[in-house]
């Protein structure tokens, strides 16, 4: 199958070609659904095991002051985990299958100031039903930041770096504000009245976790009270840098692309399975890295195969990365990849730049298919 001029195509591919692409990443779905199993089940279970040995061991370090270091290491890797390879996919639904109310995606709620309802509406639903659609994916930019080209400049941007570090530093607060929309309130297109039903839920939250970290756990060591603050501070702290980096890596890195609504067909339901597919794979990238890497970043250093089946287990993402990094160079379509440094590098680069007026342009570099290399079937 080969390309002609006055074909119409959609990111380099034609209608043909982009539903014979989604074909093949619906293959290997099928395939890995199909597969899933007590390897799985298994897997999530000592993750868990891990998480909370981790924390156990943190907490009780806490009674030994020269151990304090030793208790944040252990406490921030547990709180690692439960945010990334524990939370953000049970609560996917990658897990449901198993069939245990604990692990179930309605009924999980992770250790962040977030509520786990209001992040799957959010997350689950806005970002990874409209992925990089500027104007209906809230991710980009948070509401804070300009993290794209089309986004109209004004000099409150220029603070766009400052703002992204607050945001690092204060990420799991962000991530828990994100529905309220603040920035729509401030501008007077929302009113708190607007946002009433999501208050009650988010303030309960907020009160179990600061009382948790900051007041019951540091109680129960006594005198040690204020080292125990501290270190549990510490590890919030490390694992909201943590989770931002692996984060931004993952959307904001040079080369992945944006969409217009009116280019996606999205409002009038023009898009095929075969186009959502190519948006999230130009939407989304990649970071390399080691087995322990990518489990402390809960599979979203391969956040090109999240995007793409968001509700398979993560911990299949690895192997099935080479395959679809095989269909897109077969079909002239890029796979953003790289080392953590390379694409930390290209998000802040992208993050100063755009606090000035103008931009690098926002599309992938698309080839189309080459007719030296004809498509499979």
């Amino acid at each position: 199958m080969s390309t002609t001029t006055d074909e119409k195509t959609y990111h380099g591919l034609t209608h043909d070609q982009i539903e014979s692409f989604g074909a093949e990443l619906d293959a290997i779905r099928q395939r890995v659904i199909a597969d899933l199993g007590q390897a799985d089940r298994d897997y999530l279970l000592n993750i868990l095991k891990w998480q909370r040995g981790l924390e156990i061991t943190g907490r009780a370090l806490f009674y030994l002051p020269p151990a304090w270091p030793i208790a944040v290491g252990a406490l921030s890797v547990s709180k690692i985990l439960d945010n990334m390879e524990i939370g953000h996919n049970v609560m996917h639904g990658q897990y449901d299958w198993m069939g245990d109310p604990d692990l179930n995606s309605r009924m999980f709620d992770w250790d962040t100031v977030c509520p786990g309802e209001q992040w799957k509406y959010s997350h689950n639903y806005i970002h990874h039903t409209y992925t990089n659609i500027l104007g209906k994916d809230r991710d980009i930019g948070y509401g804070i930041l300009r993290m794209d080209p089309d986004q109209k400049w004004n000099p409150y941007y220029l603070g766009n770096p400052v703002y992204a570090f607050l945001l690092m530093v204060f990420f799991e607060w962000g991530v828990a504000l994100h529905d309220l929309e603040v920035e729509e309130i401030v501008a007077g297109r929302r009113t708190w009245k607007d946002t009433k039903h999501l208050h009650r839920g988010l303030i309960r939250k907020i009160r179990g976790q600061v009382l948790k970290d900051y007041l019951l756990f540091p109680a129960l060591t006594g005198p040690l009270f204020p080292l125990t603050f501290l270190g549990n501070a510490t590890a919030n702290l490390v694992r909201n840098i943590w989770a931002f980096n692996i984060i931004f890596c993952g959307h904001f890195p040079a080369g992945v692309a944006s969409f217009s609504e009116e280019e996606t067909g999205i409002n009038e339901g023009t898009e095929t399975q075969g186009m959502w597919y190519l948006r999230q794979l130009l939407g989304s990238a990649n970071i390399a890295g080691g087995k322990l890497f990518h489990v402390m970043s809960g599979n979203l250093s391969h956040q090109i195969e999240h995007h793409l089946f968001p509700d398979i287990p993560a911990r299949r993402y690895p192997e099935i990365a080479e395959e679809v990094r095989e269909i897109c160079e077969r079909y002239g379509l890029p796979y953003n990849t790289g080392p953590l440094h390379k694409q930390l590098f290209s998000v802040a680069k992208k993050i100063c730049r755009l606090a000035l007026p103008g931009g690098q342009p926002k599309e992938a570099d698309v080839t189309g298919v080459a007719p030296a290399h004809p498509l499979a079937a």
